[in-house]
């Protein structure tokens, strides 16, 4: 059975590949293709934000790094960058999905420089932490 950090992983690795999907069809013309990777792109990172934040109110589980050297300093300096970015993702996405919904594209893309980048580095580096948690140096 895979563990609520691995599923949480998952959503977020598969919301990094919508992300990229989304970037593909817009930048070919495909508006509509666009559309439906971003919805499912948001969709995905909804569920994962939903996930993590249900399970750390009921668990109160926290794993601690365990690396040692210089792979520490590495590691809180990514978990640190990815943690504010996350939290500045939100509002960036909701604007941005607004924008797009009202139809006012011009505006859209002016965020959208902006958000989808930041998105897609909250995305894969939350599966960078994940592996660097619980796979490469997990607990004994």
């Amino acid at each position: 059975m895979i563990s609520h950090a691995a599923f949480n992983a998952s959503l977020n690795g598969l919301s990094a590949i919508l992300l990229t999907g989304g970037y593909v069809a817009i930048r070919s013309g495909k508006r509509d293709v666009h559309k439906v990777f971003m919805i499912s792109a948001f969709a995905a990172s909804t569920l994962f934000l939903i996930s993590y934040v249900t399970y750390h109110l009921r668990t109160g589980k926290v794993v601690l790094f365990q690396g040692q050297g210089w792979i520490r300093p590495f590691y809180f300096a990514l978990l640190t960058s990815h943690t504010i970015l996350a939290v500045v993702i939100v509002p960036l996405i909701v604007i941005t999905l607004r924008r797009a919904w009202l139809e006012r594209f011009d505006k859209h893309r002016l965020i959208a420089r902006w958000t989808l980048p930041l998105w897609f580095y909250v995305s894969v580096t939350g599966v960078i932490v994940y592996f660097m948690v619980y796979q490469i140096y997990a607990p004994r």
